[in-house]
Formats: C-alpha cells, structure tokens, sequence
C-alpha cells in the first residue's frame, strides 16, 4: 500500500465511491461517520492523509480541520476538504481553517488522485523535518528553530506581461512580499541564487497550450530554481492539465481566474512549505558538517578521517599506487597553553589548520585527531612526494610567526611528522597509522621538529 488515508463522510454512499476509487490506486483506506470519529481516529491512527466532508451533521468541516491543525499529534497530516458547494468564500474559508485542498464534488478521480500524490509527497518534507527536530533537542540543542515565514520573492508568469500585471494588481497588498512579473525567458536566465524567486506563479498555457507545464519542467530540471515553489494556474475544468501540472512538480494549482483572496492564502503556504524545505536542506548540512569537522579549526575530524583513510588505501589498491600517511603534532604545545592560556592555544590550532591546508593539495585529507596531533593522508603519492609534502609542512610551522590575542606578542612553534607509505596490497589503515605513530614518537625522541620515515618504508 502506498499510504493509510482517512476518508471522513456522514454518508456510508460517499464513503464507499471514494474508498473503491482509493483502494484500486493502493491505498489503505480508514472511514469516520463523524467530525467527532475523524478526530478520534486520526490522533488514533495517524493517515497519511484525511479526505473530510465539509458538510456533516455533527461537526463543521473546517472546525474539524482546525482542531487537527491546532493538535501536534495532527497538525502535519495533509487535509482535503471535500464538498458540493461551489461558492469561493467557503474555498476560502476551509484554506483559513488549515486545509491543504478544497475540492468539489463530483469529483474528477484523475484530479483527485494527482491531488493526494501530491500532498502525499510535500508532507514528506513535514514528516523528515519534526524527525530531524526531535533528533537535534534528543542532542541536546536547546534554542528554538524560527518557524516565522520571512517574506519571498514571487514571480507571475502569465499569458502576456498585461495579464501577470492583473494578477500582481490584484494581489498587492494581500501578500507582504514582492511581486515581480517575469517572461518565460526571464524566469529561465535566473543564475544567481539570491536573484531565483521563492514561488513561481505561472499560468498553464502561456499563449500556446501546455507551454506553462514546459516551463514547470524546466525549472525543475534547474538546479537554480529547482527548489522554488511553483502553484500553476489553470482554466476551469482543465482536468488532464491541473493533474499533469502537480505530477510533473507543482506545489499547488489555482483555477482561473482566480479569487485574490484564496490565492493569498496558497501563496502563504508554499512560502511556508518552502521555508521550512529550505530548513530542513541546511539543517542536513550543517548536520554532516557538524557531524564530520573540528569546530575549532574547520578540519575534518577522527570521526570522518579514519573511514575516509579506508576508502583511500581502497583506491590505492585498484589503482597500483602507493599513499602516504602523516602523524603530525606540535611540539611543547602544553607549554603554550601552560604560558599563555588556552585562548591563545586555540589560536595556535587554528593558524596551523590554516598552514596545513594551504600547503596541501586538494585531494588530500587533513584532519585533528587528537588535541595537538593532525593525521594527514595524501593519495596517489609515492615517497618522494610525501617526504617533500613533509618537510614543506613542517617548515611552514616552524617559520610561521604567531600573534597572540590581544597584541600580547607572538611566539612561533615546530611540529614533528611521523611519514609511512602503503606498500602492500594487505595494509590496512590500522598498520599504516601505526608505522606513521611510531615513525612519530621517533621525531619527537630525537629532538623534534623532524619528519622521520617509517623504517619499514625507508628500508
């Protein structure tokens, strides 16, 4: 099954049409009498989605809605509502209410279905980012995510610039953010991220049938505008385009021509949607970055160094070419922050990151292992390379004038370098960090400021 929906009606006839439809598409179908049932099994149950009558003899439609929009345990499900009216202000008031869709009955099954998948796939987003938000106060983080929606850019793209200049007149002062009208062209040749409009708003046929889905599906094939929320606004009874237009990518759909007030209040919920898509992709990487770099100095950690060092010795035994590990620490550095406090220490760690980076090539890894040690691994290097990678990062430490914080001075430091090379097809990265930390204890034994070969490498 591809989802548990909840199908609420307080006539069994209605249920039934809907559940057949529902169930031949594989959907696990749940059914509620009552505004009352509906709530009780939807907190119960958690559907995937509630397909809910507007019209029942206990309960309003939209009262419902707003009671599982205002509870936690349901706020995240998508709501169609569902009626016989046709009148925009009952559209308006349901879309108040916290409904995602209003719907009319009869209703088109290619529509209707177009309409779940889609909701289905946007609440997605909700579900992965109250996951993410629990994980991150599970770990302690303890400041409140901002849930305000800032204002967007939106863009009109209708069926000429008179048109979309309608639409902005139409909307202005309905919306808080800007409105701009846009050609197709225009749209298309948007390169800069701070410049791609938040939502698009574009009409169906452009002029030319289908030319509005084209342009849908190029700025979905964009990786500027990719992530940009897009509602398609399509003529009345536009079936196979309204269903074509949400499978193809859109976030929602208006008909027209449409009323300003509902349209206001399908842009604040893509807006929404959007913001919180854009959160939950930075919370993602700033979770990997987290997850993978010392905070003090920007490096890489041992969490990520030692797996990435496997996968290295891996392509080193496809390819035939040796890499070369480095054990890198500084020396006396307890004295500095014995001397100087451990501010300046930090500093210390941080202009040697620095100096470490800039010195070695892309593809190599640098990472702080330990408080004062480096592990550095250089891929496809043979001996000569790697000792004259060594020797330049030990001199680029040992020639680097540090300034204390506070214009206290400056000191300098030298660090002592442990090299091994693979050289056999069975080296792990456990025998390689092990020869490169004994080639290491042998700097540090014979005075410092040293690289020192492992004697199994330098035989």
């Amino acid at each position: 099954m591809q989802g548990k929906l909840l199908v609420v009606d307080d006539i069994a006839t209605n249920r039934i049409i809907l559940k057949v439809l529902l169930n031949d598409a594989c959907y696990e179908v749940i059914q509620a009498d009552s505004g009352a049932a509906a709530i009780e099994l939807a907190r119960a149950e958690k559907p995937d989605l509630i397909l809910l009558d507007l019209m029942m003899i206990d309960m309003d439609g939209v009262e419902v809605c707003e009671i599982l929009k205002a509870d936690p345990q349901t706020a995240a499900i998508p709501i169609i509502v569902v009626t016989a009216a046709r009148d925009v202000s009952e559209k308006v008031r349901a879309l108040e209410g916290g409904a995602d869709e209003f719907l009319s009955k009869p209703l088109d099954e290619v529509t209707l279905l177009a309409r779940v998948r889609n909701l289905l796939r946007a609440s997605d987003t909700d579900k992965e980012l109250a996951l993410r938000d629990t994980t991150r106060r599970a770990l302690g983080a303890d400041h409140e995510l901002n849930n305000d929606t800032p204002p967007g850019k939106i863009s009109l793209i209708a069926s000429s610039r008179e048109e979309a200049l309608k639409w902005k007149n139409r909307l202005t002062g309905l919306v808080q953010s800007e409105l701009r009208v846009m050609t197709r062209a225009e749209a298309l040749g948007v390169a800069r991220p701070e410049d791609v409009p938040d939502l698009f708003i574009i009409a169906a046929d452009m002029g030319h049938p289908g030319s509005g889905l084209r342009l849908l599906s190029d700025l979905r094939a964009r990786g500027a505008s990719r992530n940009s929320a897009v509602i398609i606004a399509v003529p009345e009874g536009a079936r196979d385009s309204a269903a074509m237009a949400l499978d193809l990518g859109a976030n929602d759909l208006v008909t027209l021509p449409f009323e300003p007030r509902e349209m206001a209040l399908r842009i604040a919920t893509q807006l929404n949607r959007k913001y919180q898509a854009d959160r939950l992709r930075n919370s993602v990487k700033d979770g990997l970055r987290m997850a993978m770099t010392d905070p003090l100095t920007g490096l890489f950690n041992r969490r990520y160094a030692l797996p990435h060092l496997d996968h290295i010795l891996e392509r080193s035994r496809s390819t035939g070419r040796s890499c070369a590990v480095m054990m890198l620490d500084l020396d006396r550095f307890k004295t500095i922050n014995d001397r100087h406090g451990h501010a300046t220490g930090d500093v210390v760690l941080h202009e040697v990151a620095q100096l470490l980076t800039r010195n070695l090539r892309p593809i190599d890894l640098v990472a702080r292992i330990g408080g004062e040690e480096f592990l550095i691994a250089l891929p496809e290097a043979d001996l000569e390379l790697a000792e004259t990678a060594a020797e330049r990062l030990r001199c680029a430490i040992n020639d680097h004038l540090i300034l204390l914080p506070g214009g206290k001075g400056s000191l300098t430091i030298s660090a002592s370098i442990g090299l091994a090379l693979s050289e056999a097809v069975q080296d792990t990265s456990d025998v390689l960090l092990h020869r490169a930390d004994k080639a290491l204890y042998n700097a540090k034994s014979d005075g410092r400021n040293k690289v020192i070969i492992a004697a199994s490498t330098a035989a």
